[in-house]
């Protein structure tokens, strides 16, 4: 019998059943606290967005949730970082995600956090398609943007990863910064995230960062943490190998002590090890 998405005892990827690839991916249930930390995050943002010069709800398409806020460093000429969020393409928003600008923004940076349709509303290929587009109005002078347009780095975290990683072959890109990304969409596409994500073999091939080495991308740095999943660590490790051994200029790096959802305290920090990777690809 041939395997599917749907079978619960019969190894499906890596010899894990669906049960088991499941909880490999299951990051809400690794970490026992965190809804508390979602909501934290939604109370520090809630405080950034209401900074003065916060410019909220950019639209860059037509749909509901094409938008991105601007967060300016306050300094001309300051380089950019893009940040595209997680959950998975399937939950959150960009609203959540505003207190990560604290840390480039006292650093001199400027900040775009993004937002996109999420599945199953829309998929894979077009959010691709709509961080395409958030790059293309950022990058044009109609939106009054200070900012260099020489120094850009997309950084995202879980799904936002994998979203960076994509993008870093966009000619505007001079850096990727992924946590705790996804780079290969197989084991995606075979547990419970693709009842919604409905990947189809053509976006695995295509969409997959492991799969599809883009000569051409700009360097990437992947992060995870040490306390993160097993799946999580081995995606990350996985594409650093491969990559290298096309001749991308790629670097990884584990921050031991750190579970998925803290992670993104070492952007929101000045001094944290995330916002030094940041200014390490924008070459400060």
């Amino acid at each position: 019998m041939t395997a599917t998405a749907h079978d619960t005892t019969t190894a499906i990827f890596r010899g894990m059943d669906r049960a088991t690839l499941d909880a490999a991916y299951n990051n809400s249930e690794a970490v026992a606290d965190s809804p508390n930390w979602l909501e934290q995050w939604r109370a520090r943002s809630a405080v950034r967005r209401a900074a003065p010069h916060a410019r909220l709800d950019l639209a860059y398409g037509d749909k509901e949730r094409t938008s991105l806020d601007y967060f300016a460093a306050g300094v001309s000429g300051a380089p950019l970082l893009v940040f595209l969020h997680g959950g998975y393409w399937q939950r959150n928003s960009k609203e959540m995600f505003s207190f990560v600008a604290d840390g480039p923004n006292a650093r001199g940076v400027d900040v775009a956090v993004v937002g996109y349709t999420l599945a199953p509303a829309a998929r894979l290929s077009e959010i691709v398609g709509e961080i395409d587009a958030a790059l293309d109005f950022l990058v044009a002078d109609t939106g009054g943007f200070d900012f260099d347009r020489r120094r850009v780095v997309v950084g995202g975290w879980s799904a936002g990863g994998h979203l960076a990683s994509v993008a870093s072959a966009r000619p505007m890109v001079s850096g990727a910064l992924c946590i705790s990304g996804i780079f290969d969409l197989e084991p995606i596409a075979l547990c419970y995230l693709n009842d919604l994500l409905r990947l189809d073999r053509r976006e695995i091939e295509q969409l997959s960062p492991l799969r599809r080495i883009h000569a051409g991308a700009a360097p990437q740095c992947l992060v995870v943490g040490g306390d993160e999943l097993p799946e999580l660590r081995r995606q990350s490790a996985d594409y650093a190998e491969v990559a290298s051994r096309f001749g991308l200029p790629i670097r990884s790096r584990t921050l031991p002590g750190h579970h998925h959802f803290s992670m993104l305290d070492e952007l929101a920090g000045s001094d944290g090890a995330l916002t030094t990777e940041l200014l390490s690809l924008l070459g400060e």
